[in-house]
């Protein structure tokens, strides 16, 4: 099994992390990403003592790096797994083993298709900032996704090797890559186990590059995805509802023109652009049809009773419908828009080479590694 670093100027953490790992048999991987001359020492070191270390031309950020590491494995170790960590001290060898045992665990029952997190109990002395920002992105990726993670965070993560070419496929450049690699695993119902790991900040968690609002937004695009596009059906709706009336004369087929219209944009939308849908689309649009109805008995049947209660028209109106229209998202989320039979991006041999070469040449890796 392999560890794989990547790095952007280190200092004697990263050293004193190898030099722990390789005492410890684990082979060890460096994505030097862009640091320069000024940071070549730390690297020159981890490399003799044993790790191999890829170098970036420029800073690309953590997403790039780890892309050049996993297409480095697929080309120079297929079929080994690998675990990602930090590399400022925040992962000890030791909680790096606990993960690499729970992937090896999994491999030894025959299961081979999950990612391993290294998760904190954010106990003891926690920087606000990461405390923050880890229950922000975890309550907004619960409900986005209605998967709880309780460290969204963590860079440290095991990947067994048959999802190497899932994790290159996943988009998003720096920290969002890392939150999209959740995201997209909860999409294609890919198992997520969680470990327990130590929580260790030192200098008050100086070194992360997590932005708690821009990152934390991020996490929210789906949603607000799915809420443009019930306001962009909403006006096409209502458009319709009026053009068909003056044109046909008849509320009724207004009515039902108006919605089979808006409905057919909204179901087009939220596979291609909300939640990006694989699989045949008539099973979707059945399940949407069915959907629909239901919610539409469902306000009536909500309407009813909140006005038998007393509540006024309007305001059993926006309750019902903000009820239900968080329903709707988790539904479709889970049960309209799903493939389960190809939860993972499958890559052949050819391609995935393709691919590790297209890194190489992209985030311009130095043609020598250190050995």
């Amino acid at each position: 099994m392999w560890i794989l670093i990547p790095a952007y100027e280190p200092d004697a953490r990263m050293v004193a992390l190898v030099e722990d790992l390789s005492r410890g048999g684990w082979r060890v991987l460096v994505v030097d990403d862009g640091s320069g001359p000024r940071f070549a020492r730390p690297f020159d070191q981890v490399a003799s003592r044993g790790a191999v270390v890829l170098r970036h031309g420029a800073n690309h950020g953590k997403a790039a790096a780890l892309r050049t590491g996993f297409a480095w494995l697929l080309r120079h170790a297929p079929g080994e797994p690998v675990v990602c960590a930090d590399s400022d001290g925040q992962h000890t060898a030791t909680d790096i083993a606990l993960v690499a045992d729970a992937l090896a665990r999994r491999a030894d029952g025959g299961l081979d298709d999950a990612v391993v997190l290294g998760v904190r109990a954010f106990t003891g002395e926690v920087p606000f900032r990461s405390r923050l920002g880890n229950r922000a992105t975890t309550a907004m990726l619960a409900a986005v996704t209605g998967r709880r993670i309780s460290d969204t965070q963590t860079g440290l993560r095991g990947y067994p090797a048959g999802l190497l070419p899932w994790a290159m496929s996943v988009s998003g450049e720096r920290f969002a890559y890392e939150l999209s690699l959740l995201l997209d695993a909860s999409r294609r119902h890919i198992p997520m186990v969680e470990v327990r790991v130590g929580t260790v900040y030192l200098d008050h968690n100086a070194s992360s590059h997590f932005r708690p609002v821009i990152d934390s937004a991020r996490v929210l695009a789906p949603l607000g995805l799915f809420a443009a596009s019930s306001l962009l059906c909403f006006g096409i709706d209502a458009a319709a509802l009026m053009a068909l009336d003056r044109w046909t004369g008849s509320l009724a087929a207004a009515v039902v023109g108006a919605r089979v219209l808006s409905a057919g944009v909204n179901f087009a939308l939220n596979r291609r652009v909300v939640f990006r849908a694989g699989g045949p689309a008539a099973p979707q649009a059945v399940r949407y049809l069915a959907l629909a109805s239901a919610l539409l008995a469902a306000s009536y049947l909500s309407l009813l009773l909140l006005t038998t209660l007393g509540v006024p028209l309007l305001a059993a109106k926006v309750t019902t419908d903000l009820g239900l229209w968080l329903l709707s998202f988790g539904v479709q989320r889970a049960a309209v828009f799903t493939h389960r039979r190809q939860h993972v991006v499958a890559v052949p041999p050819g391609r995935a080479q393709e691919s590790c070469e297209r890194t190489v040449n992209t985030h311009g890796i130095t043609p020598q590694t250190h050995v």
